[in-house]
């Protein structure tokens, strides 16, 4: 799909969280027949956490057909989404195993690690991208303990507890990918929480960069502007979700498969040399 052809409005809708694909309008573009495969990532395996939906959706069928077999994280509720992933993976030719894991423990981490490893006889790249948000409105007073919890837990701590995880399995080469987003520059009132956790993901990746790079493991991030996955319409009201990314430079929102191009380039053999950064894709907006 060229960008005269994508989506330039989104109408104002809602949905329960955590929101479904097939119930968006627009339906988000994963890449199923807009990404054309060359072969980048022959003979990976790859462990992406958020994989039903969104960018670790676009992520895994792009993945899938760079000839990578992917295994997916998400949560228990989210199998029938992570269904329609694994069709599109096996259309490629390319395993892809369903992990439903909450990641909020160190436990869970261990185990998700664990049970990828074991089903796709190794790790080459791990693509941290599970997250969770939700939209408040009134300030500081109007975020609870509970929520903050959550927020971090699943942002923060399952990150770090990952990748701590991946690690005895990674060989020079391997590479860890965190979603951050524009959020830890440009950050909005009602997502106080949520932006804290991506900028301090942003330090946790270069950290882990330096921690890393002597074993030769390459560890980056992308942050995403305003994308279209089912986060949006589950987690704003509709008059916030109407017209949706028609603030950044390029006038829309981005799509998911639009967001997997930087996690493919970042686990592939071009980006060799590239570690301790973070690629913005944000329409336009900066990351700096």
């Amino acid at each position: 799909m060229t960008d005269g052809q994508r989506p330039t409005h989104v109408p104002g809708q809602t949905q329960e969280w955590p929101g479904r694909t097939r119930e968006m309008d627009p339906v988000p573009d994963h890449g199923e027949s807009s990404w054309t495969g060359r072969g980048r990532l022959e003979g990976k395996r790859a462990l992406i956490t958020g994989g039903d939906s969104g960018i670790g959706r676009a992520t895994a069928i792009a993945f899938a057909k760079e000839g990578a077999d992917v295994a997916i994280a998400f949560l228990p509720d989210e199998g029938e989404d992570a269904a329609e992933v694994e069709k599109a993976v096996t259309e490629e030719g390319r395993r892809c195993v369903l992990l439903p894991t909450d990641q909020r423990t160190e436990e869970a981490n261990q185990a998700l690690v664990r049970d990828a490893v074991e089903a796709l006889g190794g790790l080459d790249t791990v693509v941290s991208n599970a997250a969770f948000q939700m939209g408040t409105k009134g300030g500081i007073e109007a975020f609870s303990s509970e929520q903050l919890q959550r927020v971090y837990e699943t942002n923060v701590f399952a990150t770090f507890w990952l990748v701590k995880a991946a690690v005895e399995h990674l060989q020079p080469g391997s590479t860890v990918t965190i979603t951050t987003s524009i959020q830890a520059y440009d950050p909005s009132e009602p997502l106080l929480d949520y932006a804290s956790t991506k900028a301090a993901l942003n330090n946790l990746m270069v950290n882990l960069a330096s921690d890393l790079g002597e074993r030769g493991i390459r560890v980056n991030a992308v942050a995403p502007g305003p994308i279209w996955t089912p986060l949006i319409p589950s987690t704003f009201d509709e008059e916030k979700v109407d017209g949706f990314g028609a603030d950044t430079p390029l006038g829309r929102p981005g799509q998911p498969i639009e967001v997997a191009a930087a996690y493919v380039f970042l686990a592939s053999d071009e980006a060799s040399y590239v570690s301790g950064t973070v690629l913005g894709v944000t329409g336009g907006r900066a990351v700096f």
